[in-house]
């Protein structure tokens, strides 16, 4: 069993709150987590996948509720009965204003953005994501990227962990799901095929009311999207290669968001960037390891010679990120840049004081001056609020570089490793 750094975190919210909604990826880990929570803080686990526990809470939804009486409890895949949403608020706001952590949800898809949920709990329910295994967590250092990059002056140690690119491209290609990760090849596809089917067509239903033939159409869009991964998207462009309507389309790709397949990045559009800026968002898949699987890359060198190589590195680095905001010590936001000459960043994290560190992503062992060309820009559109500007790549070393009055520095992607 893996240590998941977001634990303390989630025991300190149920302290602070009287409502706590995990939700994330089926398979992430929510299910393992939320039962050691339950047990170390003395809680009811009741698993809303089983039968009898559903068809209770789907018929008298209030008198489900009213059975805990004073009792903490997790209700574990809640997204199934958004009935409860209501009977909660109800029971919440009897509650006297001293009781913290009385009601622990987790969900594989994030019903309280989808439509079907429009009424949100009270003001008193905290929300956090777990995603899949961070490469941090597998290896088990505790060690925050976060952290480290938003300290006043950015140091690594002089000896960085090795990360060689075999690994680096093994780490792609087993992706982050705990249930995966000491399964063989043949297995790891068997264990996709089942993942995906269980998604497209269980998890998909739950939060969308579907018309027609939707499964022929999300089986077309979704390996689509696994080759998108990195890039800007464009929905009337995807709905015309596959032949579909744009409008389902950009709705599909939104279900797909609040099942945790996909991660939309949305531009930095402020100060004078805003002016030049691109208003686009681009897509990530959220696990590698499915977009490998989807697009049929299953060994290294295949993954190295891809044409998507690039862009799945990129969101592996994205969503590395976001993992490791969970137990960050300091919240960011998480934007991309591209003006109308095409000059871009592939990630640009703004802290709670406005500065932004600029971030580019590069399959190379190697760095070049013009691969600075997009952070420049960026550095002179936001002026003094750009803090310093990082590529991240292949190589072993961290070098800084002298640009344009501000700094940057080229970091190995082992940073992840440490």
């Amino acid at each position: 069993m893996y240590t998941r750094y977001s634990e303390r975190l989630l025991k300190e919210l149920l302290q602070e709150f009287r409502i706590l909604y995990l939700t994330g990826p089926r398979q992430a880990g929510k299910t393992t987590l939320a039962r050691k929570i339950a047990r170390d803080l003395g809680m009811q686990y009741i698993s809303l996948d089983e039968r009898t526990a559903l068809y209770s809470a789907q018929t008298d939804p209030h008198g489900f509720i009213e059975s805990f009486a004073k009792k903490s409890v997790v209700l574990d895949e809640f997204q199934y009965v958004p009935e409860l949403i209501a009977a909660i608020k109800l029971h919440s706001d009897l509650l006297s204003p001293h009781e913290r952590g009385r009601f622990f949800l987790t969900g594989s898809a994030d019903i309280f953005s989808s439509a079907k949920t429009q009424e949100a709990l009270p003001g008193h329910m905290a929300r956090a994501e777990l995603y899949p295994l961070s490469v941090t967590e597998k290896v088990g250092t505790g060690f925050n990227v976060i952290d480290c990059l938003l300290a006043d002056n950015l140091s690594l140690p002089d000896q960085l962990p090795l990360f060689s690119r075999e690994q680096l491209l093994q780490s792609l290609i087993d992706g982050g799901y705990p249930e995966l990760q000491d399964k063989k090849p043949r297995s790891r596809q068997i264990w996709f095929q089942s993942y995906l089917q269980g998604r497209l067509f269980k998890d998909f239903e739950t939060v969308y009311s579907a018309k027609g033939d939707y499964h022929t159409k999300l089986g077309a869009l979704i390996p689509y999207l696994a080759g998108l991964s990195g890039n800007l998207l464009k929905y009337a462009g995807i709905a015309n290669d596959l032949a579909q309507n744009d409008k389902v389309v950009k709705s599909y790709i939104e279900v797909l968001e609040w099942m945790f397949i996909v991660k939309r990045i949305y531009p930095y559009v402020k100060n004078r960037a805003k002016r030049q800026t691109i208003e686009m968002p681009k897509l990530h898949m959220v696990d590698s390891g499915l977009a490998c699987h989807l697009l049929g890359i299953n060994k290294k060198q295949q993954l190295l010679n891809s044409s998507f190589y690039g862009g799945l590195l990129e969101s592996f680095v994205v969503m590395e990120i976001f993992k490791q905001m969970a137990w960050a010590q300091e919240p960011v936001q998480i934007y991309h840049f591209r003006d109308k000459r095409k000059n871009e960043v592939d990630i640009v994290l703004e802290q709670s004081d406005g500065r932004i560190i600029g971030i580019e992503v590069k399959a190379s062992s190697t760095i070049r001056e013009q691969d600075f060309k997009g952070l420049n820009k960026l550095s002179e559109l936001v002026g003094e609020q750009f803090k310093y500007g990082i590529i991240f790549y292949t190589g072993a070393r961290f070098l800084p570089f002298a640009g344009r009055e501000r700094a940057y520095f080229a970091v190995p992607l082992s940073l992840f490793r440490l």
